[in-house]
């Protein structure tokens, strides 16, 4: 009994605790990383996808990534399953159409890096996900690795 209830803690430990549940529709896209969701208060909420960075507007495929992350949100019902809120004051979720996460679609379809510096905070169900996600779109070639040398953002905003 003892082994199975340390077993127990030990699941709940080690998944990340979502702070906040918001559900509601995307009626924007700001970026590829960045939306806006209207709850069912009428409140905005502008929300940065958790544990993935997208190609800046002014990068080689920043507007692609954009135009995906539309195609996969916008006008649709969503639940945003929030950690904590960036610098800039958005919540940092990550993003379920559907029972999808649309985080991870924006790696698969090669439009996203997967943020490393983010994982601990991921579960590891997800960090896994991510990681391969963003490996199959880098062998495959897809989206932005398509490129010879894609810059990710956060060296790209360094520079």
């Amino acid at each position: 009994m003892r082994k199975a209830f340390a077993l127990c803690l030990l699941l709940i430990s080690s998944q990340t605790v979502w702070a906040d549940v918001l559900v509601g529709r995307v009626v924007g896209i700001v970026d590829g990383d960045t939306l806006t969701l209207l709850d069912a208060a009428n409140r905005q909420h502008s929300i940065r996808l958790s544990a993935i960075d997208a190609p800046e507007m002014a990068q080689p495929f920043g507007n692609r990534s954009k135009t995906a992350l539309s195609a996969l949100a916008v006008g649709k019902d969503v639940r945003a399953e929030c950690a904590n809120r960036d610098q800039y004051g958005r919540e940092v979720c990550k993003i379920l159409v559907n029972g999808e996460d649309i985080n991870l679609a924006q790696l698969r379809s090669g439009m996203a890096w997967w943020n490393k510096r983010f994982a601990r905070e991921q579960s590891a169900e997800d960090r896994a996900a991510y990681e391969q996600a963003e490996f199959q779109a880098k062998i495959h070639r897809m989206g932005l690795w398509a490129s010879k040398n894609p810059v990710p953002p956060w060296e790209w905003r360094r520079e």
